[in-house]
């Protein structure tokens, strides 16, 4: 790589889940010692789900419609069914099914790339689509699901050796701590800023040929989902440097600019905010207002390089990683003015 590169996409790691492995709920729903409850006189008789509810609040119903559906219920020794009228005298069977969240830290063969590894490190190029680390809505089928089944010894590491993230739909590098003693390094690299990461963006609009954005960052007062730089709660300081390289039209009327990013904090959708802010939400971002244009269907942003000091031999360790091949698409798609605006980037 010829460029240096400084700052981290996140911050300090977030606290520990739990980490108790369980099994597949079916396979629960056979074994398991079911619950025997018996409708009492006080209850009105009522859907199932309603009633069931009542007998144990300490489950949403959305659960227990989802044990019901699963053939974990059953009224009189009968299989049931959601909307099933139940009532005083009926005889429920209920087989208990730990939460998602439970079963966050299990093995699955999850699908992909180790650009290089060590004793002590994994750099994984993460692709598109792929969630980082579990979560509401997203307890299985991460980043660290998968590595928990190719590196069983992640299973002793803190959050499997994750120490920084990228976005679902964001492509590229990220480096993963094999051991307690390089989660600790690679963490106080992050915290003092000297890990290095450099991303490739497309940006609706016209952008300058380069600045720098300071303005904090907290969850969006009116959209949980999102963040925001517009009265945020708990704003931090997010401080984003950019350069663009080049400027082309994508479809009849769609400017685009290609962006060459580095953070000096690292805050949830750091990036995507800060150019939002400045009118130039990245293409395809719907959540930010950026323009979904063909071929483009989600955030056009990479992280493609990445370096960091070695936790055993302090030796500076550098990688990149191609453009994801459907961001490399939408590249090919545009009409690029033929002069650059900035053929060669200085160091940010």
């Amino acid at each position: 790589m010829p460029h240096s590169l400084s700052q981290p996409d996140s911050d300090t790691p977030e606290p520990d889940l739990r980490t108790d492995v369980l099994s597949d709920p079916q396979t629960e729903v056979q074994e398991a010692e079911p619950r025997q409850l018996d409708v009492p006189a006080s209850i009105r008789a009522g859907r199932l789900d309603k009633v069931l509810a009542q007998l144990i609040p300490e489950h949403s119903r959305s659960r227990l419609q989802g044990w019901i559906e699963r053939g974990g219920v059953l009224v009189n020794g009968k299989a049931a069914t959601v909307r099933q009228l139940v009532g005083p005298g009926d005889e429920l069977t209920v087989w208990e099914e730990a939460a998602p969240e439970t079963r966050a830290f299990s093995p699955e063969p999850i699908d992909f790339p180790v650009i290089a590894e060590s004793p002590d490190w994994i750099v994984v190029d993460k692709p598109v689509g792929l969630v980082v680390h579990p979560g509401a809505g997203n307890w299985q089928g991460t980043l660290l699901n998968g590595l928990l089944h190719r590196y069983p010894e992640l299973a002793l590491v803190p959050r499997a050796g994750i120490v920084h993230r990228l976005d679902k739909d964001t492509s590229g590098l990220m480096v993963v701590a094999r051991t307690d003693t390089a989660q600790t390094a690679l963490v106080r690299q992050l915290q003092a800023r000297t890990v290095g990461r450099r991303y490739v963006a497309l940006a609706v609009g016209a952008a300058p040929a380069g600045g720098t954005v300071d303005k904090p960052i907290g969850r969006d007062v009116r959209v949980p989902v999102r963040m925001s730089v517009d009265r945020p709660i708990a704003p931090k300081p997010a401080i984003t440097h950019y350069q663009a390289t080049r400027q082309g039209l994508l479809g009849e009327k769609t400017v685009v600019s290609q962006l060459v990013c580095k953070l000096e904090t690292g805050r949830t959708h750091q990036i995507r905010v800060h150019m939002a802010s400045l009118g130039l939400p990245l293409l395809a971002d719907a959540l930010y207002g950026g323009k979904v244009v063909a071929p483009a269907t989600r955030q056009m942003l990479h992280a493609r390089e990445l370096q960091f000091d070695d936790p055993v031999s302090g030796k500076l360790v550098q990688f990149s990683s191609p453009i994801a091949s459907d961001m490399q698409a939408v590249m090919d798609a545009i009409d690029w003015d033929p002069v650059p605006t900035r053929p060669e980037l200085p160091r940010l």
